[in-house]
């Protein structure tokens, strides 16, 4: 079914006064439907109407000029095209073209203006002089200007705001990435490196794919990581996505460029249990049920910060994890030993709300590492260190992954990393013994004669009958 639009859609689509639109009706220039008495147009129509007529206003928008440059085509050319009457006195002189009039005027002290006559978004007739307009051409350019504007605001098509990179980046910050993501205080913290970089950019439409790509390689040269450029870029991509939706930008300059592989740089450090004791020797004390928890859950430092102790059901056993990377509520059971830490953790704490009411300092963990000889350990290792010893005992990796909140068993195949003597054991199992191999052998022989005589007595049995 074709779409039906309105009087003012069609008088719009044709670059006319809607009351001519009303005209042409009735003089049966084009098909009409009415639907609860509102008059509707079929889009099929009008461009049937615009391709039997000489008229046809969508040709003036492929020619239209930016504004402050030429016409694409010569002035000649143009009118031929689109001029429908010229009358010129003493006076005044008026060209009449499809889109609006061009006119000129002498004034009092003999000098001479420009001027342009067009239909504003609600159909009246607006007169304007031109400002330092020298020729017929120049008050051509500001009249299309004028009907594009016009054309805009009757499709409700914005043109984007002017804002510089700095700007936006606190407007980006304090009105999404702090309120929508749970990621907002690591976007604060890569954006003062972006900004850096595109502080000069006083208008983000001046931010081409080109100067991204120099950005990436001017970090690579002081010394981050492919991740870390990929971290960047990701965020560069979403904060346009945003400037687009507000309307700051058309497109995104970020949207066509390629992220580095990270295939090669899986992390595959894990706690060792040689390892276990050295660490908690050297954890301080308030540090150390932190590290536990952590090892015992899977949990992420972030999450444990905001664990709160409605959150911990002690008849049920089972920890209910509701602020997440994936904004996901997720649910930990409680083994014994974890059960026994919390209860003291609980006694301890009393009336305090949160089961960690500190603020988590890098120094802490840093300095216990060090003085443990585990410097390159890091915090979410032990995230990883509590999947991978899950799948040493045995545990499916389907489970493994809902543990973890993730959305796909692929994103956790990536913190897996089991011992190299669980890998050579998996692949020892194929080796079978000669004496295993003999006893297989029997047993399948006994099998086959065991099937070999119900098959004989299953025919005695039907021979039989049949007699």
């Amino acid at each position: 079914m074709d779409k039906l639009i309105t009087v003012r859609e069609a008088a719009g689509y044709l670059l006319i006064h809607p009351q001519t639109l009303y005209k042409w009706r009735k003089q049966g220039k084009i098909p009409y439907s009415k639907i609860n008495g509102q008059i509707r147009f079929k889009k099929e129509n009008i461009n049937d109407l615009l391709e039997k007529s000489s008229y046809r206003p969508s040709q003036i928008f492929d020619i239209l000029p930016q504004p402050e440059k030429e016409l694409d085509i010569s002035l000649a050319e143009y009118d031929k095209r689109f001029l429908r009457s010229q009358r010129v006195n003493n006076k005044m002189a008026r060209w009449r073209y499809s889109d609006g009039i061009v006119y000129q005027i002498k004034n009092q002290g003999g000098s001479k203006s420009w001027g342009i006559e067009y239909r504003d978004e609600n159909g009246k007739r607006k007169q304007r002089i031109v400002p330092n307009a020298q020729s017929r051409e120049d008050a051509m350019i500001a009249l299309h200007k004028k009907v594009r504007e016009v054309f805009d605001l009757q499709n409700c098509i914005a043109k984007p705001k002017r804002i510089g990179f700095c700007e936006y980046s606190d407007l980006y910050l304090q009105d999404y990435a702090m309120v929508a993501k749970e990621s907002g205080k690591t976007d604060e913290y890569r954006l003062k490196r972006i900004r850096e970089f595109f502080k000069v950019i006083d208008d983000l439409r001046d931010i081409k794919p080109l100067m991204i790509q120099k950005f990436r390689a001017v970090r690579l040269e002081e010394g981050v990581s492919k991740v870390t450029t990929n971290r960047e870029i990701q965020l560069l991509k979403k904060m346009f996505n945003v400037a687009i939706e507000e309307n700051y930008l058309e497109e995104n300059p970020a949207k066509k460029i390629k992220l580095y592989s990270e295939l090669d740089t899986v992390r595959d450090r894990v706690l060792s249990e040689e390892e276990e004791p050295r660490l908690f020797n050297e954890l301080a004390e308030h540090v150390r049920p932190f590290v536990f928890v952590a090892l015992h859950t899977g949990m992420r430092k972030g999450e444990l910060l905001k664990l709160k102790w409605q959150n911990v059901d002690f008849e049920k056993r089972q920890i209910k994890v509701e602020k997440t990377k994936s904004k996901k509520v997720r649910f930990i059971p409680i083994n014994s030993v974890l059960f026994d830490e919390l209860s003291k953790l609980k006694l301890k704490r009393g009336k305090e709300q949160r089961v960690f009411p500190f603020k988590y300092t890098q120094t802490a963990w840093e300095n216990a590492r060090r003085r443990a000889g585990l410097d390159d350990l890091t915090f979410h290792d032990l995230r990883r260190t509590f999947g991978t010893r899950l799948l040493e005992a045995g545990v499916d990796i389907v489970t493994i992954s809902k543990l973890y909140g993730h959305s796909s068993v692929l994103v956790t195949q990536r913190y897996l990393h089991p011992k190299d003597k669980l890998s050579r054991e998996a692949v020892e199992a194929l080796v079978k013994k000669p004496d295993e191999k003999s006893k297989n052998e029997e047993k399948l022989l006994d099998i086959c004669e065991t099937k070999k005589e119900e098959r004989l007595k299953n025919f005695a049995i039907h021979s039989f009958s049949m007699n």
